[in-house]
């Protein structure tokens, strides 16, 4: 039997592109964002970045040097850390990403979550075994490296940069080791385990029982530190700083959560509408949270659940990969005989001073979640198969959508982001695509234009749609340049000085840079028969962020903007059901 990880050093290494590549695709991929005068000057930026006494070539020279180094798996490596590590802002919200799962009638709140803490398990168990068959797409091995830090994976604040807590490092190699899950109910939070001291699973009865001694506690000792996982990166590190410093009993506390093999919340309420039950995955009552935790399960007082995510050791690819086993093969084991497994209160000590730190940041993301505006949109006659029926990819077809509604909404074409994975490659992730190509907007104008007939604009479409797999077939064998030149920036910044190359480059303040990557929209696909819906924050002040489920039968797309840019998102989501419909009997006429 082939090893779950076997094909990992087999994969090839993620391309390096040149210099000249990167700046040749980033003057066409910028150029129907800009003006005349915007892309000249983008041009005599990309010239001056590429003359030969450029600091650009000692950064991409650097970079080479780091690409053949020993245990560097991609060039990419240091830019994940970077990027996702890096970033200051509040990962809740803003970075995590969601799934809400498909419906099970039959299952009150504590089977299905015992169900799923079962399958979760018996999931390990295969990896640890490394007996998960390995994921093959179109014929072509994927990277199965990040199954490793779906368990006992915690992210760790920092002052400047975050770190992660997990298996499989130098620090503690091989397999997760932890026992226990961490299990929130109305803000307290207990360890729970779910393997016994041989490693062997609890019974799903067994699970169940322990789940209900933990919605019968009558733990009144507690405080709700989970909000402080709410925080910009930096103030979570000074508080977690503090509350180490405030008592010993809090640095046990803390190494229980993060060596914890996921977090389970168990809601008190049953959530009105599907969008409702979005919401609270994507931040819920954050006294019910970990946000820094990998993996975190939340199900309802009425047996729906969804997952929240963090996102920098893991991919939607790779949480959609064990959302489809746990939820296609669910474990439902006999009574093993063990007993109720054991269940603790996890407390923490707070001082005067933390006790207000607490308060203060779930207060501040309680407010911060209610500036966030949501909407979700359902076509269930509107799938893959009827796209395909009438010869367009259906990515393409509903991106297409998207950029005649956000006309149609905001009055202008703006630069939109989507994510295409490459787990084909070594410790592959995801690529930048951009979705605005010249056929994109010449197809927004023959939609637009009352004059133009419906053959012209079928022509419009088929050739924005032939562009658009095209590019994202590009991105797919890892040839596109933001990535790279965004890499290049973020070596000056780190090591600038020390390689004689702190010399600001123009191409980083060049409209073209900084327009192509200013999201009107952002977007992501996860195609799963498993889940209801998948979202995210929005990832700017002006962005809607666009999740959307499109499976044979059907498309569900969840929307979320900041509040000032609501209306305009209500608008979008009405042009978009609008423009969906209108393209599909285009088609068919």
């Amino acid at each position: 039997m082939t090893n779950t990880f076997s094909d990992e050093d087999r994969l090839p290494r993620v391309p390096l592109p040149t210099v000249q590549d990167s700046c040749s695709l980033l003057l066409e991929w910028c150029a129907p964002l800009l003006t005349a005068d915007e892309l000249a000057t983008t041009e005599a930026a990309v010239s001056e970045f590429l003359a030969p006494d450029s600091p650009a070539h000692v950064l991409h020279a650097d970079l080479e040097r780091y690409n053949d180094s020993p245990g560097v798996l991609s060039w990419l490596d240091d830019f994940w850390r970077t990027r996702y590590l890096g970033r200051r802002d509040r990962i809740a919200l803003n970075a995590n990403f969601f799934f809400l799962f498909k419906d099970s009638d039959a299952l009150d709140q504590v089977d299905r979550a015992a169900g799923l803490i079962a399958s979760s398990v018996a999931y390990k168990a295969l990896v640890d075994a490394g007996q998960l068959p390995p994921v093959v797409v179109r014929g072509q091995a994927q990277s199965m490296r990040q199954h490793r830090y779906l368990f006992s994976a915690t992210r760790i604040p920092g002052a400047d940069q975050d770190t992660v807590r997990a298996p499989y490092t130098d620090e503690s190699p091989g397999p997760a080791t932890a026992r226990h899950i961490v299990v929130f109910h109305r803000g307290r939070m207990f360890q729970m385990d779910v393997l016994d001291e041989q490693g062997e699973p609890y019974a799903t009865s067994e699970l169940a029982d322990g789940l209900r001694t933990v919605l019968t506690s009558g733990e009144s000792r507690y405080s709700p530190v989970g909000h402080l996982t709410t925080k910009a990166r930096a103030a979570w590190a000074a508080s977690r700083q503090a509350l180490i410093a405030e008592d010993p009993v809090n640095a046990d506390a803390l190494d229980v959560v993060e060596t914890a093999l996921f977090c389970l919340s168990l809601e008190d309420d049953a959530p009105a509408d599907k969008l409702s039950a979005c919401d609270a995955l994507l931040h819920g009552d954050s006294a019910n949270r970990w946000f820094d935790k990998a993996v975190s399960f939340v199900v309802f007082a009425d047996g729906r659940a969804g997952i929240n995510v963090e996102h920098c050791l893991l991919d939607g690819t790779t949480i959609l990969a064990f959302v489809d086993r746990v939820l296609g093969t669910p474990t439902t084991s006999a009574a093993s005989g063990k007993g109720i497994p054991k269940v603790e209160p996890i407390r923490f000590v707070l001082g005067d001073a933390l006790r207000a730190d607490v308060d203060a940041a779930g207060q501040e993301f309680a407010d911060y979640a209610a500036a966030t505006a949501t909407t979700e949109l359902s076509f269930e006659d509107m799938g893959a198969d009827r796209i395909k029926q009438l010869g367009m990819s259906p990515d393409s077809l509903v991106q297409a959508a998207y950029q005649l509604a956000h006309q149609r909404a905001k009055g202008l074409i703006g630069a939109t982001y989507e994510s295409i994975a490459t787990r084909q490659f070594q410790n592959g992730r995801t690529e930048a695509m951009r979705v605005v190509t010249p056929e994109m907007v010449r197809f927004v104008h023959a939609m637009q234009d009352p004059g133009a007939d419906a053959a012209t604009r079928r022509a419009a479409l088929a050739e924005a749609g032939a562009k658009h797999v095209a590019r994202a077939k590009q991105c797919q064998a890892g040839q596109a340049p933001e990535q790279h030149l965004w890499e290049l920036q973020m070596i000056q910044r780190r090591r600038g000085a020390e390689l004689g190359a702190a010399e600001p480059l123009a191409l980083y303040e060049s409209p073209g840079w900084l327009i192509m990557r200013d999201d009107y929209l952002s977007t992501s696909s996860a195609p799963s028969h498993n889940i209801q819906y998948f979202g995210f924050g929005s990832t700017s002040s002006r962005c809607i962020g666009v999740a959307y489920v499109l499976l044979p039968s059907r498309l569900n797309v969840y929307l979320s903007t900041p509040q000032p840019v609501a209306e305009q998102m209500y608008e979008f989501a009405d042009a978009l059901r609008d423009s969906l419909r209108e393209l599909i009997d285009l088609l068919a006429g």
